[in-house]
């Protein structure tokens, strides 16, 4: 008998993914990073090639040597959040692109290849306007030069060069026109470098599903992947894979004016039903969904009474026959009216991603439904 779950649905990764590939000529790098956005990085890779993705991206090199342990050894894999110092050697003996965005990374790069006595798989990223990864305008023909001269030497190889969105997730926006202009000065000035990549790409989720001009070679959707849109109020045909739920712990009567939880910053109203519902912020429940969060229980979505607790919430369900052992369901692909992760979202003032995040790295036991996920 299980207390509490996150049930992931990997035939849904697979759909999802079915209808990214569809849409596009460019090839699909299904983003697996975070454990999968907290869906479970393997399964989630394993469903996404089995929707038509041919890529697998991840930030950091861990995620990347992850994949290849487990299993997935010939699909192409993008690593590209490095510090210095990292043994990037690992990666590029174990197949790994990794990305460079400043040419002091390209040197690490080019010893790391000697070390591994292997040429690295390079990715070479621009900012074009995120501030955040990537070279400058004024570093990237510094970095072309060196990136070249490795190239020319056998330690690396130029596989893709690639940027990343601002404001992709809100279409129209005057800064994604902007973006791929200067992406596209980016691409023209690696050209005179002799650098002519077989893999361009810039586009996200969001751009994935809305901008095909920006599809390129490949694009690089992540919660999209997992059913979620990256465009408030659109939902494109994908459905979301991840439920989060538990059993009810215990019921109990009370009066009226009864404080519930720490604080008592909730107060009931009158005689009514309390449930012991056992997930909380230790689980990955938004502490601020405290007298906000919707849970759905007894066929009626109800609100979190009192303060989010580190193991449990607590729900005010009146009269209604309620009791311990019922299922209550936080969010959901909302089929039955129940919330949804983008619900919760909205009431804690933060994105889906890091709803599904927080759940999928918590102590509550993962379950897969679905066969997509499973190892060949």
């Amino acid at each position: 008998m299980w207390q509490a779950e996150v049930r992931v649905d990997l035939d849904a990764i697979r759909d999802n993914v079915a209808i990214l590939r569809a849409g596009t000529t460019a090839e699909v790098m299904a983003v697996v990073k975070g454990d999968g956005y907290g869906h479970g990085m393997l399964p989630s890779a394993r469903a996404a090639l089995a929707g038509g993705a041919t890529w697998l991206g991840v930030a950091t090199l861990d995620e990347g040597l992850a994949l290849r342990r487990g299993g997935l050894s010939d699909v192409p894999v993008l690593a590209w959040l490095h510090s210095p110092g990292m043994p990037l050697h690992d990666g590029v003996a174990a197949g790994i692109d990794l990305s460079a965005g400043s040419p002091h990374l390209v040197g690490e790069l080019v010893a790391a290849a000697r070390r591994a006595e292997r040429t690295a798989r390079v990715h070479l990223k621009i900012d074009t306007g995120l501030a955040r990864g990537g070279a400058t305008p004024a570093e990237w023909p510094v970095m072309l030069e060196d990136a070249a001269k490795a190239q020319a030497d056998g330690d690396l190889e130029v596989v893709g060069v690639w940027s990343h969105f601002v404001a992709a997730d809100s279409p129209g926006h005057e800064t994604i026109d902007r973006q791929l202009a200067a992406f596209a000065d980016a691409l023209a000035t690696a050209e005179r470098f002799g650098i002519i990549p077989r893999y361009r790409h810039i586009a996200n989720s969001a751009a994935t599903l809305t901008r095909p001009d920006a599809h390129y070679d490949l694009v690089r959707p992540g919660i999209a992947v997992y059913g979620l849109s990256p465009v408030e109020g659109e939902t494109f045909g994908l459905r979301p894979a991840m439920t989060a739920r538990a059993r009810v712990a215990q019921t109990k009567r009370v009066p009226a004016g009864q404080g519930v939880s720490y604080g008592h910053t909730y107060v009931t109203e009158r005689e009514t039903t309390l449930a012991l519902v056992p997930l909380g912020y230790a689980d990955g429940v938004p502490r601020a969904g405290s007298n906000a969060g919707p849970v759905q229980l007894g066929g009626k979505r109800r609100t979190v009474a009192g303060r989010v607790c580190m193991d449990q919430i607590v729900l005010d369900v009146g009269d209604d026959p309620v009791v311990a052992g019922d299922v209550a369901t936080l969010f959901g692909p909302g089929d039955d009216g129940g919330p949804t992760a983008d619900d919760w979202a909205a009431v804690v003032g933060t994105i889906n991603y890091e709803i599904v995040t927080r759940f999928g790295s918590s102590r509550v036991p993962r379950v897969y439904d679905g066969t997509a996920g499973e190892p060949a």
